[in-house]
């Protein structure tokens, strides 16, 4: 992930800087940030025999019988929290943990274990997963009461400049997220008022994944300190576009040294790999929707006409396919050719979304699938006969559908492991039961009266 440091060297230096405190952090099933705050002069201890603590209270994690595990930090994600420096009084680093059990082995509803777990497959095949995350979010103001509610901070739209109020918010962002060793390579306003994006620099799956959740960590602190709300929820605000989080990937030959995706003598500069990967993705595109799309309100997203997709399919330049293979800057092809996976969005864990991904990808791989011909037209414009006489398929509809094709996807289901497997559909049965059981306003609306 990066270069080696010693981590006693590190704990020494983050001392002399200040700092007196350390997040030891990690993300439930659902991709929420948890953490266990040491004294520094404590870290050195929990490199060498790590942290024990109660994994019962988080989501997904273990029994209260068997609730006892151990934090042990990965000293390459060490940085300083740059809202609480050690000049302050109160200086905080962080570290992201991997979970063990008393026997010292990898805990399996660990999510980032989880995807670990497909990255040394992909090594095993010769590969190194390369991902690119775009995280789109919205900023909103609170409401006279101090509530949060989906009020856009500002009324501009995709690449506004002199509308868009959140220029010097993101461009406090953007320092957070360089000061937490997450390299930044553009942040514009997206299409919705009051959406953003900042994407950061294409790299392997752990490392993206490590950045993805320390993201969202960051942007919410620094929106608060803006007297804002920074949501990832994928469609907080009915009829305009909702956040997508377009997942960029590729695979790397370690024997041969180069981007194993790319074949400038092929059509859209695609090797047999890359097709077979992608073919992987479409295959499994359903039974992984679960996991990709996470919430009910994740599927009020996956419509037609707001360029989030919903028919699996792929293409270049047609951005209703589920899969869109990227143009390249000339001279750029080798190292920049990639598929980009656009139905996943930022509410996602991210860690087994990209788990999920390349366990879908390598699938196709190791069977050695063959892609369908691309689609370059725009299926919100094809009528239903259409579409059904191209043999299209539909990413699910709800959630409730979604959480059906994921306990059917074998590959998928294995990628998660049986713990997370059963934690998660669980959490997300609890969750779609809860939402199809209320009465809304819109049937209030449309039926009381009415009948």
């Amino acid at each position: 992930m990066t270069d080696q440091v010693d981590p006693f060297n590190q704990i020494e230096a983050a001392a002399a800087r200040g700092i007196r405190f350390v997040q030891l952090q990690v993300t439930d099933i659902l991709g929420i940030v948890k953490a266990v705050t040491i004294p520094i002069h404590r870290l050195g201890d929990s490199v060498r025999h790590g942290t024990w603590f109660d994994g019962s209270s988080i989501e997904g994690f273990t029994r209260i019988a068997e609730s006892d595990q151990y934090l042990a930090p990965d000293m390459s994600t060490f940085h300083d929290i740059p809202w609480q420096p050690g000049s302050g009084p109160r200086g905080t680093a962080r570290v992201i943990c991997d979970v063990y059990t008393p026997r010292g082995e990898p805990f399996a509803g660990d999510p980032r274990y989880v995807l670990r777990r497909q990255v040394e497959r992909a090594k095993r095949l010769g590969y190194i997963v390369n991902t690119g995350p775009e995280l789109e979010f919205f900023l909103f103001r609170r409401g006279e009461d101090g509530q949060v509610k989906p009020l856009p901070h500002d009324q501009a739209g995709y690449f506004d400049f002199s509308t868009d109020l959140a220029q010097e918010v993101r461009q406090d962002m953007v320092d957070t997220l360089e000061a937490f060793g997450i390299s930044v390579e553009a942040a514009h306003h997206e299409v919705a008022a009051g959406q953003h994006e900042i994407d950061f620099e294409y790299s392997d799956a752990l490392r993206t994944a490590d950045n993805a959740i320390t993201f969202k960590f960051a942007l919410k602190a620094i929106a608060g300190q803006h007297g804002l709300y920074a949501t990832f929820m994928p469609k907080p605000i009915h009829g305009i576009n909702g956040s997508g989080m377009h997942v960029h990937q590729s695979l790397y030959s370690i024997a041969e040294g180069r981007n194993a995706f790319a074949d400038p003598t092929a059509p859209y500069g695609l090797s047999e790999i890359a097709k077979s990967y992608m073919a992987g993705i479409l295959a499994h595109a359903r039974g992984m929707s679960a996991v990709l799309a996470p919430l009910v309100n994740s599927y009020k997203r996956l419509v037609p006409g707001f360029e989030a997709p919903t028919y699996i399919t792929w293409g270049r330049t047609n951005r209703s396919a589920l899969i869109r293979v990227p143009m390249v800057a000339p001279g750029k092809s080798v190292e920049g050719t990639r598929a980009e996976v656009r139905c996943p969005d930022p509410s996602s864990n991210t860690y087994l979304a990209f788990a999920a991904m390349i366990a879908a990808g390598l699938d196709g791989v190791e069977r050695g699938l063959t892609l369908a011909e691309p689609v370059e037209e725009s299926l919100f414009e094809m009528d239903a006969a259409r579409i059904a006489e191209k043999g299209i398929r539909e990413l699910p509809g709800t959630l409730g559908e979604a959480i059906d094709e994921l306990e059917k996807d074998a590959v998928i289901g294995e990628a998660l492991g049986d713990h997370v497997l059963s934690h998660y559909v669980a959490a997300k049965r609890a969750e779609w039961d809860e939402y199809r059981t209320q009465v809304t306003d819109w049937e209030l609306k449309r039926y009381l009266e009415a009948f």
